[in-house]
């Protein structure tokens, strides 16, 4: 995905494109471990030049608990 926008204060019009990578959940809502370690999953990212921007629980499931987190990546578009 590649978005359009204004992010330098400057004025000069900057272009990103985003990643997401879903680490889902072991154990449901009774653990909420991560079944792959997220802290590799950024470390990999950003060696190839992602920048982490946010964690996103998409997914609720029983009691109000997430089933998966979304890792948002973006990188400057030349």
């Amino acid at each position: 995905m590649v978005f359009s926008g204004d992010k330098d204060p400057g004025g000069m019009s900057q272009r990103f494109e985003y990643q997401f990578v879903e680490v889902k959940l072991k154990g449901g809502a009774w653990t909420g471990n991560p079944r792959r370690d997220y802290r590799e999953v950024i470390e990999d990212r950003a060696r190839a030049g992602w920048r982490f921007v946010q964690a996103f629980a998409p997914s609720v499931g029983a009691y109000g608990a997430a089933g998966s987190v979304d890792l948002i990546f973006e990188r400057e578009v030349a």
